[in-house]
């Protein structure tokens, strides 16, 4: 599957204590990518088969996406919001519908906040590793007002990378933090293969202030930390680590423990970002 192009922002909604942090990123995204929201609730109808009552279970997940809409509407009233309950598991419902959205937002159930060894099943997790299209993996606390980040290394997924941050920085009118890591004790190549290839993507976004730097260290760990004063994180789903399946060592460490939301880019096709860099229909209204 490949990201839709013209597809709407879809948000996972849950009952977590921060679920509607999440719905606020995914409105913002929404506005500024000029897209629709979908939210999605999946209703777990065995769960409340074993409740005292359906009638209970039923209206609380009523109540959830109701609010849930107040909250998108509220943050951007610009938006155009739908908001339907599904039946069945969350992570498989939220994976079928990436197929034809343009962004998946989702919740990071604690990660950031997890000291010890995150379990792989984790939802965040595995629609990162399974999505049809970029995912935004938002945390509890609202971001500061700093840069995009992004991670870029030598592999064919990092033009789309590089074209999917600069897209988002130069629609939040942000500066975009380029990092290309080095790991000790390794030949670091081409010094120019950063800045030829910020070069080469960054010129369909000539109002974007573009800071480039190579350093040398573990890539998880170096991304983590810069990542502390981003608004928003960048990562390819594998980069050159295709032999580690469906996610990368890079963007699980920044999945698990960078404190800014972090957008894992995949199921993008053709060009840098799919085209998903060039303004469609909807950015030349008024």
């Amino acid at each position: 599957m490949t990201a839709s192009v013209d597809g709407p922002v879809v948000a996972g909604v849950s009952l977590a204590p921060h679920g509607m942090q999440v719905v606020r990123l995914a409105a913002q995204e929404a506005a500024a990518h000029r897209r629709d929201l979908t939210l999605l609730h999946a209703f777990n109808w065995e769960a409340a088969f074993e409740a005292p009552s359906i009638v209970g279970p039923r209206a609380e997940a009523e109540e959830l996406i109701a609010r849930a809409s107040a909250v998108a509407h509220e943050v951007e009233p610009s938006v155009s919001v739908h908001a339907e309950i599904v039946e069945g598991p969350p992570v498989a419902a939220l994976a079928r519908r990436s197929g034809s959205a343009f962004l998946l937002a989702v919740g990071d159930g604690g990660m950031a906040h997890h000291a010890g060894c995150v379990p792989a099943d984790r939802p965040a997790v595995q629609l990162a590793a399974r999505a049809g299209c970029p995912v935004l993996v938002g945390r509890q606390e609202p971001p500061p007002a700093g840069p995009v980040l992004v991670g870029v290394d030598g592999s064919e997924s990092a033009p789309a990378t590089l074209d999917f941050a600069l897209n988002c920085a130069d629609r939040r009118q942000a500066r975009l933090v380029a990092i290309r890591v080095v790991e000790p004790g390794h030949p670091d190549g081409n010094r120019d293969t950063l800045a030829e290839t910020i070069t080469r993507v960054g010129r369909a976004y000539p109002g974007v202030a573009i800071e480039c730097h190579t350093v040398r260290g573990d890539p998880g760990i170096v991304l983590v930390e810069q990542s502390r004063t981003a608004q928003l994180t960048v990562v390819g789903a594998r980069g050159d680590e295709p032999w580690r399946g469906m996610l990368g060592a890079v963007s699980q460490a920044l999945l698990y423990h960078a404190p800014s939301p972090v957008i894992v880019v995949r199921g993008i096709a053709g060009g840098p970002a799919g085209g998903q860099g060039t303004p469609d229909a909807r950015d030349q209204r008024p």
